[in-house]
């Protein structure tokens, strides 16, 4: 990963040296591309569900002036019926990508190593060398395991029986396995790990892109209770607010309908691959709500026509593919969009 250089002065004349990471980057940056551009972009580069289930949600605004309550014992009891699971087995966070650095400031530490096979989600790197750990060159070596399915940007998913023979491996060496399921609700939720217990495993999971939500900000994972005690400690207190708790409580008891919207997303999958295909253009097997897609032409490059176009994608140059783009599985009038901008904007 590449690291700058900061100097850290203080008030006598010494000066230190730290290699810090540089901040991952990520998709999803349409209101600042519509702040920057003035322009009403459709944002094909967040994975978010485009048929979300419809329920009626009035929040009590009369909660503002209480602080959450920290133990979110009310929302962990949603969750843990909806999964069966028990509270004290439950982890909430500001989106998953506080509970990334959570478990990894609570489990890692300097020189410990960490171990995961790219293209994947940036943050996990960043997380465990953010903790003091390093990369690992094997699974044997590492200290955690970091296993995204489906993948992020791929869209691979691994059967079940993979996963947990990863488990098992990862299990033997007194390890971790941090499994982020993010998009398995989207994609195929039989494969989920949702219902195993195991002192090694972790697993995170989002309502941000099966329910559409990125600005309430909501992640929540499974583990050991030793394990989910360590990481409510490194847990900044309240970072789930009252809106986004009353909403996460709602979604749950709505979670069954996203059954319609998994049925939904993969027909539209499927024509807008075949749409890719007419084109000429490779894809990774997809099997979530997003493709990965490989052009002839650098991505950045791309990814700037089709801005002109109103259209926001994901140039994956940071997941060290800087010939693909990952695309986002909307509406079909929608998706014709891109296709027809991708006719004119490819060479």
């Amino acid at each position: 990963m590449a690291c700058k250089s900061i100097i850290l002065k203080g008030e006598v004349s010494t000066s230190v040296n730290i290699k810090f990471p540089a901040k991952s980057v990520h998709g999803g940056r349409v209101r600042h591309c519509r702040s920057v551009t003035g322009r009403d972009l459709i944002d094909f580069s967040a994975n978010l569900n485009p048929f979300v289930p419809e329920f009626t949600w009035n929040p009590d605004l009369r909660a503002l002036s209480d602080y959450p309550d920290d133990t979110y014992s009310d929302l962990k009891s949603v969750i843990a019926g909806t999964f069966q699971r028990n509270p004290d087995e439950i982890c909430v966070g500001n989106g998953s990508v506080e509970l990334i650095r959570a478990f990894c400031y609570a489990v890692l530490k300097k020189g410990g190593k960490y171990y995961l096979k790219p293209p994947t989600f940036g943050e996990y790197e960043l997380a465990a060398e953010l903790a003091g750990a390093a990369r690992a060159q094997s699974e044997n070596e590492a200290n955690v395991r970091f296993l995204c399915n489906p993948n992020n940007p791929t869209g691979t998913l691994l059967p079940r029986e993979e996963v947990l023979a990863i488990l098992d491996r990862v299990s033997d060496n007194g390890s971790f396995l941090f499994l982020d399921e993010a998009f398995i609700e989207l994609s195929d939720p039989a494969e989920s790990l949702s219902g195993v217990r195991d002192d090694h495993l972790f697993i995170l999971r989002s309502l941000t892109k099966c329910f559409s939500v990125p600005g309430l900000r909501f992640g929540y994972g499974f583990g050991d209770p030793d394990l989910i005690a360590r990481i409510e400690v490194v847990r900044l207190p309240w970072t789930v607010n009252v809106l986004a708790e009353d909403y996460a409580i709602q979604a749950f008891r709505h979670y069954e309908a996203l059954g319609s919207s998994r049925r939904l997303i993969a027909e539209e999958r499927s024509w807008l691959c075949s749409q890719l295909a007419d084109l000429n253009l490779r894809y990774e097997r997809p099997s979530a709500n997003f493709i990965l897609v490989h052009v002839p032409l650098p991505a950045q490059a791309l990814a700037e026509r089709l801005l002109n176009h109103d259209l926001l994608v994901r140039d994956c140059t940071s997941f060290g593919l800087p010939d693909s783009i990952r695309i986002a599985v909307r509406t079909r009038p929608e998706n014709r969009l891109l296709v027809e901008a991708l006719r004119e904007c490819l060479p």
